[in-house]
């Protein structure tokens, strides 16, 4: 993406909820000679030092001060306020202030959360014309979503450090209304991206899709479903699901496949054969990508 920055790799507490959750804790502030040169690079848009990383990212000031850098512009946050990178935004953070610094840093990767019932709804995070730390106005501005938010990922945080009976379910679903907290409270209605009625006409496409994952999916053939050229087709699908065609197709394979691991006997090359993978390699190759662990690894990790 950036060759002076470095891509982080998230190793998720719990592959199948795709999120990790951690406090920080620091006393010492940073020298002054960094802090003024990453503000300095800031401003030249140089982004040495840098990191990105697919997930997107909640920070939550417990106790201290902290810089936090976007290449939109830096955030002072102090405690109870909240910051919010988008998947792949460029981010830094540096202790600015004298005594104890605790935060929590709460990362998740949002396409895990995209099916059916929430595709609507998950469309307007899909970051397609601004990055999400666009929606900070939201945490600067509405003292009701900054407390809400707050206290969801506060809990968040200890519903995944206990693993009490169906976290799982707990977990999940306060995310869900985080992300609501935005939609609701997004005054400005930067997510909304018009209300964009291609999503309708893009419905009977991603019912197919759902249907007919064990077999070969062309765009020509949903082209044709939908009504549009090759061409259209492909330009169009993106902006209103928020991914490219191809992506969408996998995902939702991989998602499938998941579901079958945890939940039928099937070996892991009849899964790959009945998501409309036939290339073992290449399904090993796709679930990686997605999840950081081999079909094995995932079934035995969440067993």
């Amino acid at each position: 993406m950036y060759p002076e920055m470095r891509h982080e790799q998230v190793v998720y507490q719990n592959p199948f909820l795709a999120m990790r959750i951690w406090q920080i804790d620091a006393i010492d502030p940073a020298p002054e000679e960094l802090r003024l040169r990453t503000e300095q690079d800031w401003k030249q848009k140089r982004y040495y030092e840098w990191h990105y990383h697919e997930e997107i990212e909640f920070l939550l000031i417990l106790k201290g001060e902290l810089t936090v850098y976007c290449t939109e512009e830096p955030l002072v946050l102090r405690k109870g306020d909240i910051a919010l990178f988008g998947s792949s935004e460029p981010h830094k953070t540096i202790q600015t202030k004298d005594g104890n610094l605790s935060y929590l840093v709460f990362q998740v990767n949002l396409r895990k959360y995209w099916d059916a019932s929430t595709l609507t709804s998950m469309r307007h995070f899909s970051e397609v014309i601004r990055p999400l730390s666009a929606l900070n106005y939201i945490y600067r501005d509405s003292r009701d979503a900054r407390t809400q938010t707050a206290a969801y990922i506060r809990e968040i945080y200890r519903e995944m450090n206990t693993n009490q009976v169906g976290y799982e379910l707990a977990v999940s679903s306060m995310f869900k209304n985080i992300l609501l907290l935005l939609l609701r409270h997004d005054s400005k209605q930067l997510l909304n991206y018009n209300d964009n009625p291609q999503l309708e006409r893009f419905q009977s496409a991603v019912d197919y899709v759902e249907e007919h994952l064990s077999e070969k999916l062309s765009v020509t053939e949903l082209s044709s479903l939908t009504n549009m050229s090759y061409t259209h087709f492909i330009k169009t699908f993106k902006k209103a699901i928020g991914m490219s065609f191809t992506d969408f197709v996998v995902y939702k394979r991989i998602k499938k496949a998941e579901q079958q691991l945890l939940t039928s006997e099937l070996s892991i090359a009849q899964v790959a054969e009945s998501v409309g993978i036939s290339n073992l390699g290449h399904f090993y190759d796709l679930f990686r990508r997605h999840n950081d662990c081999s079909p094995k690894q995932f079934k035995d990790r969440l067993r």
